[in-house]
């Protein structure tokens, strides 16, 4: 059962990081779009639904309907690559081509640990959350103070943070797939976490790694 449910988790994970990247290779190949996008309120707006759907999909996704479940991962996966459009023109193609093979073999690592460990994660879960939020908080902070030296920390400090997140999380799959939750809703709500997990390794690793055009 367990093994059932990870292939739909990784599976819809996967479509929605595929959606998300050529959503975001499209627009950024699209100098109208761009414009709208980003030289406009448009950007804010597609930044709150962002935010509003990731809010609601957590909260709601084990009562939703299946297919209104993925519906609305598949939506979120659409707007995330709106937004995601300037990965695309700050860095160099390949290099995020070679940054995002990268993550996807150290994620599969990581997953596979999760799944395996004996080791309980659920008593440092919390600490991690907390953790993030601090960091969080001071990556608000440095958007007004600048400092360059503390983006890289702050980019070191969110790579370890998700390694212990994402095992975590694929950790926390399994036990809620023990209590016979619907398997749909339980793929998508996996799916949605994991896909969160990737997506910041990978925009940390790109900042540390990654290569400009400019």
């Amino acid at each position: 059962m367990q093994n059932k449910l990870m292939s739909k988790v990784f599976g819809w994970m996967t479509l929605g990081l595929l959606i998300t990247f050529l959503t975001g290779f499209i627009v950024s190949h699209n100098e109208v779009m761009l414009v709208n996008i980003y030289d406009g309120a448009w950007y804010i707006i597609f930044a709150i639904i962002e935010l509003a759907l990731v809010i609601f999909l957590s909260a709601r996704v084990m009562k939703l309907k299946p297919t209104t479940a993925k519906c609305c991962f598949l939506l979120y996966s659409v707007v995330s690559g709106l937004t995601f459009a300037s990965i695309f023109i700050c860095y160099n193609l390949s290099s995020i081509m070679f940054i995002f093979l990268i993550t996807a073999v150290f994620f599969a690592i990581l997953a596979l640990i999760g799944y395996t460990t004996k080791i309980d994660l659920t008593k440092v879960g919390n600490y991690f959350l907390f953790a993030l939020l601090a960091v969080i908080i001071v990556t608000i902070v440095n958007i007004f103070v600048g400092n360059t030296t503390l983006d890289l920390i702050i980019s070191i400090v969110c790579v370890a943070l998700f390694v212990g997140i994402t095992m975590y999380d694929v950790q926390k799959l399994k036990r809620l797939d023990e209590m016979g939750l619907p398997t749909d809703n339980l793929a998508i709500f996996g799916a949605l976490d994991l896909y969160l997990d990737f997506i910041n390794i990978f925009l940390h690793l790109l900042s540390l790694f990654g290569r400009s055009d400019n």
